[in-house]
């Protein structure tokens, strides 16, 4: 009950400022959301370069985050029996159609890890159904991979999300994602060595998009004039969510895998350094999201054409 009255005192809050902080998909059940979209495109990512370089430990890793994913977004329900619901409104739900990618993606993937990791006991790597299995996970992961951006694009009250770099962002996220998984997996099955520098230089050059995407859509907030927009930046760098941006994104998202990186091109490497670099790599990508996620500030609720109501003098 104490709780209840909490955020409704919270709510009263808000509603009585010009630019009210989203609080919907940040804090409560709504965390469940945030995590979900995680670990789903890191799952997306990893099934991808795992299939490019044949690590049979990465496709089995990528189809558990998947289903993990899943079940987080099932948690972040109020009712969880009703997602069909949200299922049947494929033709203009960006989150439906995240849906369907992530259950073409585990049936697909179910169907062709089945035959890698039980070889010759139910249908062989070469049949049919394999092969079936393998354009249905290619399928899903490319929707997974892709959705997550213009889930947020699409909630035009949040001017500093409704931007066309917004959906490319979330793709590099996935992909350097995908690049921590496979180095983790490798890193277990020692494998890492083989394609060591190569996974390296990819994450610099994935890293180095999404630094000018991101630079790219913060100087656009800036200088749309949208103020929402404009106090979303401000909450990111100077605000509430400048810690989760300085020390999760920026020092051990950049600056800890950076130097790992480096020291991996330069000289002898451990595979606990590597495994390390995954684990930071992913971590820096969560609090992005996080931090982009939770700055996000409504459109204010009135206009000057349309002026808030002064009080009565009594």
């Amino acid at each position: 009950m104490e709780s209840t009255h909490a955020k409704y005192e919270q709510l009263i809050q808000d509603l009585r400022m010009d630019l009210r902080p989203q609080r919907e998909w940040s804090q409560g059940r709504g965390i469940f959301m945030v995590i979900g979209h995680f670990v789903v495109g890191v799952a997306g990512g990893t099934w991808l370069f795992s299939l490019l370089y044949g690590s049979r430990l990465g496709l089995a890793l990528a189809f558990v985050l998947g289903a993990l994913g899943g079940l987080l977004h099932l948690v972040n329900l109020g009712h969880p029996a009703r997602a069909w619901k949200m299922a049947l409104q494929f033709r203009r739900s960006w989150i439906s159609r995240g849906f369907f990618g992530l259950s073409l993606f585990l049936a697909g993937g179910f169907l062709y890890l089945v035959p890698l990791w039980l070889p010759g006991v139910l249908w062989g790597a070469d049949s049919a159904l394999a092969g079936a299995g393998k354009v249905m996970s290619i399928l899903g992961m490319v929707t997974i991979i892709g959705y997550m951006g213009f889930v947020y694009t699409a909630s035009k009250g949040i001017p500093f999300w409704n931007s066309p770099l917004h959906p490319a962002l979330y793709v590099t996220y996935a992909l350097r994602g995908g690049i921590a998984g496979l180095l983790l997996a490798q890193a277990v099955d020692g494998e890492w060595l083989a394609s060591l520098n190569n996974l390296l230089l990819l994450w610099s050059g994935i890293t180095a998009i999404v630094i000018v995407f991101f630079g790219l859509e913060v100087h656009g907030a800036l200088t749309s004039g949208n103020a929402a927009a404009q106090r979303s930046v401000h909450e990111l760098f100077a605000g509430s969510v400048a810690i989760y941006f300085y020390g999760g994104t920026l020092f051990m998202g950049l600056i800890v895998p950076a130097w790992l990186v480096w020291s991996g091109l330069t000289g002898p490497v451990s595979a606990g350094a590597m495994t390390l670099l995954a684990i930071v790599s992913a971590v820096g990508d969560f609090f992005m999201k996080y931090s982009t996620i939770r700055a996000g500030v409504y459109l204010p609720v009135w206009t000057p054409l349309a002026p808030r109501r002064q009080p009565i003098a009594t």
